[in-house]
């Protein structure tokens, strides 16, 4: 369940978080047309950051664009002190932030291009995607029955609601069989990513991640881990990765804005590793969060701060 905080920003203004709603006829309910970001927030010692906002903004207006929805009145700067500024209006110290644009209601047919483009914040207390647990005992994940989407079909590149439906169809159907999550291969049988997190696979002290190409949507966090892992030394490429490689694998994990940096202990139910947490995720992991809690510097200047 969602816990409700006091407001939400639409269009320019604060909202209830009640009086949030949309006609069930606007062009999104119907067609999926809808494209959003997940942000996290993290209570540090100098007080809630919000971990690159900037890059979560830019990656919203990218998808937007994809979608020919990028005629609002916002830029992103604009945006950015609008996450901050909703974050400061709930008082919240920790929090995960939904932007979400969506094409509201005028018209009802397949085109949409006349019915406006509405921008929603919101933001809520969340905790850890895949449970506590997860982040050192790893989980159980399956590849699925039903492939990631085509380049052709609908474009990977956009965080896009209509694509989500295909994320369900990956996440039900790992559910309903007793896993934690699902992994998708793209329609050429290489490894994608799971319903909502990319993917690492480590073999040898090498690290492997999907590239784009593979259908695999430009994570925020994706790319902080493979930045990490370079300045710490470690081996890491963008390639691509048949099946069969995650069940030899020395270790492997998810990564995401709701999943963090979360380690998979079997797929398929063969185990990882040591089906646990292995050496290179814990690693990982630690210069994650140790970046996100403000206790190693922050040379990027990922962290946007809440309090002025």
């Amino acid at each position: 369940m969602l816990t409700p905080t006091e407001k939400i920003w639409c269009n320019g203004s604060f909202i209830n978080w009640d009086d949030a709603k949309i006609h069930v006829l606007s062009h999104v309910v119907s067609y999926g047309s809808s494209v959003f970001e997940g942000i996290r927030c993290y209570d540090t010692p100098a007080g809630p950051m919000v971990f690159r906002l900037r890059d979560h903004m830019r990656r919203l207006m990218d998808s937007a664009k994809i979608y020919r929805m990028d005629k609002i009145d916002f830029n992103i700067d604009q945006m950015c002190e609008a996450v901050v500024e909703l974050i400061r209006v709930n008082k919240l110290e920790a929090c995960y932030v939904r932007p979400i644009l969506l094409r509201g209601y005028k018209e009802l047919g397949v085109l949409g291009i006349n019915n406006p483009n509405d921008l929603y914040l919101a933001c809520w207390e969340w905790g850890k995607y895949l449970g506590e647990e997860a982040m050192a005992n790893g989980v159980d994940v399956c590849i699925s029955s039903w492939n990631r989407i085509a380049p052709n079909t609908l474009p990977a590149l956009a965080k896009a609601g209509a694509n989500y439906m295909n994320s369900q169809l990956i996440r039900m159907e790992a559910h309903f069989n007793g896993f934690a999550e699902g992994i998708a291969l793209d329609t050429n049988g290489y490894i994608s990513e799971g319903s909502g997190e990319n993917i690492f696979v480590v073999r040898d002290g090498k690290i492997a991640t999907p590239p784009l190409g593979n259908s695999a949507l430009p994570g925020i966090t994706r790319a902080t881990i493979i930045l990490l892992a370079k300045r710490m030394g470690l081996e890491i490429v963008e390639s691509m990765i048949p099946r069969e490689s995650l069940y030899i694998a020395d270790e492997v994990f998810f990564t995401g804005t709701a999943a963090e940096v979360s380690p998979i202990r079997s797929v398929d139910r063969i185990t990882i590793g040591c089906g646990s947490r292995g050496p290179i995720t814990e690693r990982l992991q630690k210069e994650f969060f140790s970046v996100i809690a403000g206790t190693t510097p922050d040379t990027e200047g990922w962290l946007t701060p809440v309090r002025k």
